[in-house]
């Protein structure tokens, strides 16, 4: 089946209402940037073995494209473009490599409602959500295309006369980038933004479940000028994913690896890293604790809730996991918190219209969360609504309000990754402070207050990378994101988003009289 079949297809799989009509001048283009092969040394190309697999729309279960089954002599042919690539890319001038970016971000921008539509298609999550996640991924070529030009160097205060003392930065290498299929095109450009800023090269690895927008995105950097080895995807299956990601990790041209995933992987990629001594960004799992303190705004603390807990259907890594309320606002905060979802809440195909709420990302995850669901009530805890497979599809679950939680529940040990509250209520905030800290986790956190003095305390005793007061909804392009523990090591976007793409070089000049 040829892209522009694929892209017929596609809208006869859903039944787009209003966004048909408003997609019809835009099929041809979506149809250019569909892909069944992958992206080596500037030439779209098949697997060796000439292997496909399925990418299946997680909404109703089609399947959307087949893309190549790459294994590790494929990998190799990356990373050996990408070396290449290297060789002259690091030479490049920090303007060149802003303007390259910008070319990237501009198309990326006049593409954006085709990828959205794409984006909705492999992932399931609405087309709203869709369509903000490509503002968000696009921000990030926008933030490093404008970083480029910053990365500086300093001059030392030598202890003698006789020398002078300075340190420049310089790239790493080949980066290779391995991402997942929760946000599949912004988990690309927060890497390849910084890493390309760098001077670095890359190889890109999506997640089986997601790799169309990441062909399409790179689709584009190729139209940008981007030179040919500067940016490579190879997709896997799940069955080959252990070994070419090993490949990926273990590589001596491979300077670096950047990974967005779960805690488990990470530390297997930590582990193979070693054996070369890699630079290594990890942003892994999180459990993020929502605080609802006596001093809040219940309706702010509502709706950062709902944006916190139920974007993308739960399954994001900053996710509010644990949802802590006091005792003095308990019963109101329950109250409002069950009208809201209720009310607010829209389960369904992310192509009908008013739909804010998708399906989960396939069958393995959806039993993981049901299995949650049914431990933690088979525990002691008290559903007061959903808890099981929605109408809608067998991916998609209930909008779940879990109440009566303690710490010793599996939902409060272990990340839900879905569309589920779970409910726990403390007296003190000391008593606050003990529970949100322990886990081995420290990614995201989240609190509602409005007294000052509380504000400022609970910040600095929260044991995490992040920090949301009086806010649902934390990321963007110009934040540190990243975790502490076991949560990751390293942090994307913002100005440190460019540190684990460059070295610093120490130049001492002697025999200066």
């Amino acid at each position: 089946m040829n892209s522009s079949c694929l892209w017929m297809n596609l809208l006869r799989q859903h039944k787009y209402k209003g966004v048909g009509a408003m997609m019809r001048g835009h099929g041809v283009r979506f149809a250019s940037l569909m892909h069944q092969q992958c992206y080596i040394g500037g030439q779209w190309v098949p697997a060796a073995s000439g292997k496909m697999f399925p990418v299946e729309n997680p909404a109703n279960g089609k399947v959307v494209c087949n893309v190549p089954d790459m294994v590790e002599q494929d990998v190799q042919a990356a990373i050996d473009a990408a070396h290449t690539a290297f060789q002259t890319w690091k030479k490049t001038t920090a303007k060149e490599r802003s303007n390259f970016l910008r070319k990237w971000y501009n198309l990326m921008e006049e593409h954006k409602e085709e990828l959205a539509c794409l984006l909705t298609a492999e992932a399931g999550k609405p087309l709203a959500e869709a369509r903000g996640e490509m503002m968000y991924g696009n921000s990030f070529l926008e933030w490093f295309s404008e970083e480029a030009r910053r990365v500086y160097g300093e001059v030392a205060q030598s202890p003698t006369t006789s020398k002078e003392m300075v340190f420049i930065r310089q790239p790493i290498g080949v980066v290779s980038a391995i991402t997942p299929w929760n946000f599949p095109i912004a988990m690309i450009t927060r890497k390849v933004g910084a890493a390309l800023a760098a001077g670095c090269t890359c190889v890109i690895k999506p997640a089986e479940d997601t790799p169309l927008t990441a062909l399409a995105a790179v689709d584009l950097a190729e139209k940008a000028g981007i030179p040919p080895g500067v940016v490579n995807v190879v997709t896997a299956s799940r069955a080959n994913t252990p070994a070419v990601g090993n490949l990926m990790c273990t590589s001596p041209k491979v300077a670096g690896v950047s990974f967005t995933g779960s805690t488990a992987v990470g530390k297997l990629l930590y582990k193979q890293c070693a054996q070369g001594i890699k630079r290594i960004g990890l942003e892994l799992g999180g459990n993020a604790p929502f605080i609802v303190f006596d001093q809040a705004n219940l309706k702010a603390a509502i709706d950062g809730l709902i944006i916190a807990k139920f974007r993308n259907a739960g399954q994001t890594c900053i996710s509010a996991n644990r949802v802590l309320v006091q005792a003095g606002v308990y019963e109101q905060f329950l109250a409002l918190m069950k009208e809201t979802v209720e009310q607010r809440l829209v389960v369904g195909d992310g192509m009908d219209e008013g739909v804010n709420v998708g399906p989960l990302i396939n069958a393995s995850q959806l039993k993981k969360v049901q299995k949650l669901v049914n431990d933690t009530v088979e525990q002691g805890a008290q559903l007061v609504v959903g808890g099981s497979v929605h109408p809608a599809g067998e991916l998609f679950f209930q909008p779940t309000i879990l109440t009566g939680v303690t710490d010793d529940m599996v939902c409060a040990k272990e990340e839900i990754f879905g569309p589920v509250i779970a409910v726990q209520k403390f007296q003190t905030e000391e008593e606050a402070m003990e529970i949100a800290n322990s886990t081995q986790n420290g990614l995201a956190s989240y609190f509602y207050s409005q007294d000052v003095s509380q504000v400022w305390r609970v910040a600095r005793s929260l044991e995490a990378g992040m920090v949301g007061i009086n806010e649902g909804l934390i990321s963007a392009a110009e934040g540190a994101f990243g975790g502490i523990k076991e949560s990751g090591i390293g942090r994307e976007g913002s100005r440190h988003g460019i540190d684990d793409y460059t070295y610093i070089k120490y130049l001492c000049f002697g025999g200066i009289n």
